[in-house]
């Protein structure tokens, strides 16, 4: 199977699209893949129509049950990156591999947390002359980063809200309810922990939002954003000053419970 340099916007109707011709092309049937994945013949069947961002396991799978060289792992690693611009991308190879993901957001809600018409609206607002299908690309990226809390050993993630972040209203107040009942049910996850920085704190620690990486040996990077660039660094000083900055802001902030009970009482503000 030859890779091709480009595929469709669409990333994941590229990915759907290369696993119907694979099956065609092998005279074999999407149960057949089921059943030797481990996966329910309704998840390939989403898969192979484009509507579902497969898992590195069922890429692998796939490797597995076509004998190819680790074609549709490959594949899936440029669907995944495909509708982020490039200076991103190190930011998301770093959080795939991250034990430990420790956030502060003063402006919008961290990207993995973000809910499809939360995160569609905030790129509509970035973006305005993209088509239908270029949002719906990035949105897809987006959303693809959910994968690093689904996966069998998921990052421990500590995300510190400034109360800016629940109050600017995204979209319409019901796509603002729907992403903080989404927080809320996030919030249940033993591997997420929320706080809410109230705005009547004063100053915050940090004027900007930034992010802490740490990876099973103890290595730790800084990722901070100015507009249309990224930048991650694993200088020991900076690194100290993001962390120091970070305990700060978590000893300013609501404690976790009392921070999703806001967070549900916001949501509620929204619905009515």
């Amino acid at each position: 199977m030859t890779e091709q340099p480009t595929g469709p916007g669409n990333g994941l109707e590229w990915f759907g699209n290369e696993l119907d011709a694979a099956l065609r092309h092998s005279g074999k049937t999407g149960a057949a893949l089921a059943a030797f994945t481990g996966y329910k013949p309704p998840y390939v069947s989403k898969v192979k129509n484009g509507q579902a961002l497969p898992s590195p396991e069922f890429a692998e799978g796939c490797d597995r049950f076509f004998n190819t060289s680790g074609y549709f792992a490959r594949l899936l690693v440029r669907v995944s990156e495909r509708g982020h611009p490039g200076w991103f991308v190190p930011y998301v190879n770093l959080e795939k591999l991250a034990s430990r993901i420790e956030d502060y957001s003063n402006s919008l809600i961290m990207g993995v947390l973000q809910t499809w018409e939360y995160a569609e609206a905030t790129f509509r607002a970035t973006f305005p002359y993209e088509t239908d299908d270029q949002i719906k690309t990035r949105v897809e990226a987006r959303l693809a980063r959910r994968e690093v809390l689904a996966r069998e050993n998921p990052p421990l993630l500590w995300v510190i809200l400034h109360e800016t972040t629940l109050r600017t209203l995204v979209g319409s107040r019901a796509v603002m309810a729907d992403q903080l009942r989404q927080l809320s049910a996030d919030a249940e996850n033993p591997h997420v922990t929320l706080q809410v920085l109230r705005s009547l704190t004063g100053a915050p620690a940090s004027g900007t939002p930034f992010t802490l990486l740490t990876t099973d040996d103890g290595a730790t990077v800084l990722y901070t954003e100015a507009m249309g660039q990224g930048h991650v660094t694993d200088s020991a000083q900076m690194v100290s000053h993001g962390r120091a900055s970070f305990e700060r802001l978590r000893a300013s902030a609501r404690d976790p419970e009392e921070s999703v009970a806001l967070i549900r009482e916001i949501a509620e503000e929204y619905d009515r």
